[in-house]
């Protein structure tokens, strides 16, 4: 089940990226410093510090040699590893629209 809630995921994130109107695939990633640069700073509050957390958890989990499922077992090893990386780039990707909305929105709007 949560594979399939995995994959629904990146779906919805490729149709949000793919929607026009909405920030391309290019200006997601490269909001993504200034995201988690003002989420540590509590300047941006769509994410919480928590998720933040989560987030860098997961690459911790992707780098770290220890595994829930030993990565020796191949393809099952291995799973594990690519559902937390599709989980931590659609969470990413679609914060990062969400960020670069509200950087449209507040930051720039603010005179200098």
């Amino acid at each position: 089940m949560a594979k399939a809630a995995r994959a629904a995921q990146v779906w919805r994130t490729y149709k949000d990226v793919k929607k026009p109107g909405t920030p391309g695939l290019g200006a997601r990633l490269r909001a993504i410093p200034r995201l988690i640069g003002a989420t540590a700073r509590g300047q941006y509050p769509g994410m919480g510090k928590g998720k933040l957390t989560m987030m860098g958890l997961g690459v911790l989990y992707m780098l770290s040699p220890l595994d829930v499922i030993p990565d020796f077992l191949l393809v099952i090893g291995v799973v594990d590893d690519f559902g937390v990386f599709l989980w931590l780039m659609s969470s990413l990707l679609g914060e990062g629209g969400r960020y670069v909305e509200w950087e449209r929105k507040h930051v720039r709007a603010v005179p200098s």
